[in-house]
């Protein structure tokens, strides 16, 4: 007779990019304004606040590796998921946009009115990791938290 498992408590906490150059992908993401943690593992790994999961930053090779995955040929096209800067109006849609720019992000898409009733456009880090900055009138359910650094966190 078998005994059923419990089913683990299901957490979201990391989410880890490989990048190709740790120092340039450090400092594009401070000047974004994500706060850095653990900053004793100097540019072998970086770990940044988001307001609510992390983001790790890991040499692109390396992740590879770790995850017993080919490094190369690194893909050039989309690879299947965005991350969400979630914003609480247009206007803040449009200043991170420009803002991710001036910091040295690629423009994918400008902001555009949604089919859904929301407003965004999409940015890409140096390491062409895609970006959606979002927003939409929240009916009903919660809002997105802010944390200490003015971000928001949260999905879709």
């Amino acid at each position: 007779m078998s005994e059923k498992s419990t089913a683990p408590v299901p957490r979201f906490t990391v989410v880890t990019f490989g990048v190709s150059d740790m120092r340039s992908s450090i400092a594009f993401y401070e000047a974004l304004g994500f706060a850095r943690k653990l900053r004793a593992t100097g540019e072998a790994v970086a770990f940044f606040d988001t307001g609510g999961t992390v983001l790790g930053l890991f040499p692109w090779s390396e992740l590879a590796h770790d995850a017993t995955l080919p490094d190369l040929p690194r893909p050039a096209v989309f690879r299947g998921m965005t991350l969400a800067w979630n914003c609480n109006s247009t206007d803040e849609v449009d200043a991170v946009l420009a803002f991710a720019v001036e910091k040295g992000a690629s423009l994918l898409k400008a902001a555009h009115t949604t089919n859904y009733g929301g407003y965004s456009g999409y940015f890409s880090d140096p390491d062409g990791h895609p970006w959606k900055s979002w927003w939409r009138r929240h009916r009903g359910g919660p809002r997105p938290a802010r944390s200490s650094a003015g971000l928001t966190g949260g999905i879709e």
